[in-house]
């Protein structure tokens, strides 16, 4: 009885001991990465050549990536970036892509032979169905990252591009200088 008494009152102290370290050695997050996050289109896409958005702003944020390495976010994420850390603005790098514009995966329902690959591959859980069954995309959570094609061993997967509605319609950007001295 006395050996479960000491246990007892030993997991009692770590557990107070551990509370009072979680609290008091918290750390926060940096402000800046989740600024840097805020600004990036959260494709999780990879073509900046990190895993997602939010390594890709850490590494911004220590200097080790440049404000051009997402095609996803365009020049108007380059400008956004450029403005939020004081930067120059700089044409997107073609090594991780083309700005195009923004896309939804969709499904042909009728070829998907169910093999699950696309539901692998997708980042943000876009992709319904089970395996043998057809799948479906959520076009509203798709980010139109393109990692569910290559899986595809059917090729029924096809990027449509999505219609400009009122709530995605933004001003043109102002032309260039440069574009106007040409």
């Amino acid at each position: 009885m006395t050996a479960v008494l000491i246990i007892t009152l030993l997991c009692v102290a770590f557990g107070v001991a551990l509370g009072f370290a979680a609290v008091r050695f918290r750390v926060e997050g940096d402000p800046v990465v989740d600024q840097i996050d805020a600004v990036l289109p959260q494709t999780q896409c990879g073509q900046c050549g990190y895993p997602g958005c939010r390594p890709y702003a850490e590494a911004i944020a220590n200097d080790e990536a440049e404000i051009n390495q997402c095609p996803p976010g365009g020049m108007d994420g380059v400008r956004a970036l450029a403005d939020l850390l004081d930067r120059e603005v700089i044409p997107i790098n073609p090594e991780n892509g083309v700005e195009k514009p923004k896309s939804v995966a969709v499904i042909d329902e009728q070829t998907c032979i169910g093999c699950t690959l696309c539901i692998q591959a997708c980042p943000v859980d876009a992709i319904l169905g089970s395996a043998k069954k057809m799948h479906t995309v959520i076009a509203d959570e798709c980010t139109g990252c393109e990692l569910c094609l290559p899986p595809c061993p059917v090729d029924c997967i096809d990027m449509k591009p999505v219609g400009e509605n009122i709530a995605q319609w933004r001003w043109p950007a102002p032309e260039s200088e440069d574009e106007d001295a040409a």
